[in-house]
């Protein structure tokens, strides 16, 4: 009984934050997609938990908005890290050498293709078709810092700049 407890309390404070949001756009089901985004940069990503909260909260079938989740490549439903690197790998980052640049990033991260979250939940490597900026290629975004002409030496430089930041965070 006493564990049954906890855990709905633990999932009420886990959803005081998604009840904000909804609050906030006045339980508008026509605003589903702002909701969606705020929910996942609250979260960093739309559980399937939240997905059906947020579907009966707003009177909608938990499949229309598992719908719109699934078709914007921005929603994931994967849990991801603090620092999301996209790396672009479109045509003129590609001839440009972006490869190089993800194979750095995974090797300073200890991740891979099939593993692109940290076990810490800091970083996040994705490669992305398309970042619309040709011009700076090769380009990297971590969250919402853009990197042009980035090289595989600036972009582990990057890496280490946020760790250095991270430990002064926890140090003050």
């Amino acid at each position: 009984m006493r564990e049954t407890l906890e855990k709905t309390e633990a999932m009420v404070k886990h959803l005081a934050a998604v009840n904000r949001i909804l609050e906030k756009h006045q339980y508008d089901e026509a605003k589903l997609i702002p909701i969606l985004q705020e929910v996942q940069a609250e979260y960093n990503f739309l559980s399937r938990d939240v997905i059906s909260y947020v579907a009966t909260s707003l009177g909608l079938p938990p499949a229309r908005v598992f719908g719109v989740a699934t078709f914007y490549a921005h929603f994931s439903l994967e849990p991801k890290g603090k620092y999301v690197f996209r790396l672009c790998d479109g045509t003129a980052c590609h001839v440009k050498g972006s490869i190089p640049i993800l194979e750095a990033l995974r090797k300073r991260l200890g991740l891979d293709a099939k593993t692109p979250t940290t076990p810490d939940m800091m970083f996040t490597i994705e490669t992305v078709s398309c970042l619309g900026a040709c011009g700076l290629a090769p380009v990297m975004v971590v969250n919402d810092d853009v990197y042009g002409q980035i090289t595989p030496a600036k972009a582990v430089e990057v890496i280490e700049e946020i760790v250095a930041k991270e430990k002064n965070a926890k140090t003050e």
